[in-house]
């Protein structure tokens, strides 16, 4: 039995199956699971189940939950410095494989330039290609809390796949003028909306004739352990 697999005092199988569980989606993604995930893959019935399992957990002092994001769940320390010795230094791959994509994790974009542009580039990423169901082009650094309620949260990695259109719903990386955004894409005939995922944030209103262009589609999350 490993670091992560030690069994916690207290704790009924049903509460060490779900940390345990906690702990592997931390490990290999970085962010915790939502109710809704733990639900589907432990076979309850709804995410109400799931929850009230994560409750006696928090009572236990085993993890601490966090209200306002779906994926508020956060380890104690001695766990998480368990998962963080287990993954190593970030999350680079041991050894290179045909599974390992190579991301570019790009900063700050200097107005105007493309976003994929060489400066901008702060480091790069050695990731399993398993991780995201649609191949992700670079990482963008998330700024700010306006997607809180989807559990992208500031100085979240974001993995984003270049592209120019998006479907209503899907979360987009735009370009307004000389700013980047992240946010939900929503057309209407005569306007385009750009929606947070925090009741604190307005919508973003794009009128025709308007600088806007897409950059990108979302298509995963990677949080450093640090934040959780």
């Amino acid at each position: 039995m490993n670091d992560l697999q030690r069994t916690h005092p207290k704790l009924t199988p049903r509460q060490q199956q779900i940390l345990e569980l906690i702990q592997t989606a931390i490990r290999r993604t970085g962010a915790p699971p939502t109710r809704a995930e733990i639900a589907s893959e432990l076979g309850f019935k709804s995410a109400n189940a799931a929850e009230e399992h994560l409750q006696a957990l928090a009572r236990k002092g085993v993890i601490e939950l966090v209200s306002g994001t779906s994926r508020g769940i956060r380890l104690r320390s001695e766990d998480l410095q368990s998962i963080n010795a287990s993954r190593g230094r970030q999350l680079t791959l041991p050894l290179p494989s045909l599974s390992q994509l190579v991301l570019p994790l790009i900063g700050r974009v200097a107005a105007g330039s493309p976003i994929l542009a060489q400066e901008h580039v702060d480091q790069t990423y050695h990731l399993e290609r398993h991780l995201f169901q649609r191949t992700p082009d670079y990482l963008l650094k998330v700024r700010g809390m306006s997607m809180r309620d989807v559990g992208i949260l500031d100085g979240d990695l974001l993995a984003v796949q270049s592209s120019k259109d998006a479907k209503n719903g899907q979360i987009v990386v735009a370009r307004l003028g000389d700013d980047v955004t992240v946010k939900r894409f929503v057309r209407h005939p005569d306007r385009i909306e750009l929606r947070a995922e925090n009741p604190d944030f307005k919508t973003i209103v794009v009128e025709p004739g308007e600088p806007f262009e897409i950059e990108g589609l979302a298509v995963g999350l990677i949080r450093n352990s640090f934040q959780l």
